[in-house]
């Protein structure tokens, strides 16, 4: 998605995994009945919020990073393409680390 955009102070620009459009009984969704998505890419991060001595708080997520947001949280921008989400920092709810999820399966299996 070729956006030029760069998000300031704490806030990032996600890319909403959209979810699935079948139910688990082969049930086809229409597009009122589906759920907000709550997933995403992260497709641009603000350089940090200045804390109250003007030092910057680095970011936790980087551009990529897939993450939960809050439901409400954000502001929804249409696109070409589909749409994308404008979120404070704060609004993350939590950061998906794949890679970790799997290993520690594996140990465990």
């Amino acid at each position: 998605m070729g956006l030029n955009l760069k998000p300031l102070a704490d806030r990032l620009v996600v890319e909403p995994n959209e979810s699935e459009e079948v139910t688990a009984s082969g049930i086809v969704l229409p597009e009122t009945a589906k759920e907000k998505p709550q997933k995403g890419t992260v497709l641009a991060v603000g350089p940090g919020r200045r804390d109250e001595s003007g030092k910057r708080i680095a970011m936790d997520v980087k551009e990529g990073d897939t993450v939960l947001y809050a439901k409400y949280g954000g502001t929804e921008v249409k696109i070409e393409a589909g749409s994308i989400q404008l979120l404070d920092e704060r609004k993350l709810i939590v950061k998906v680390r794949i890679m970790q999820i799997l290993h520690l399966f594996m140990h465990v299996a």
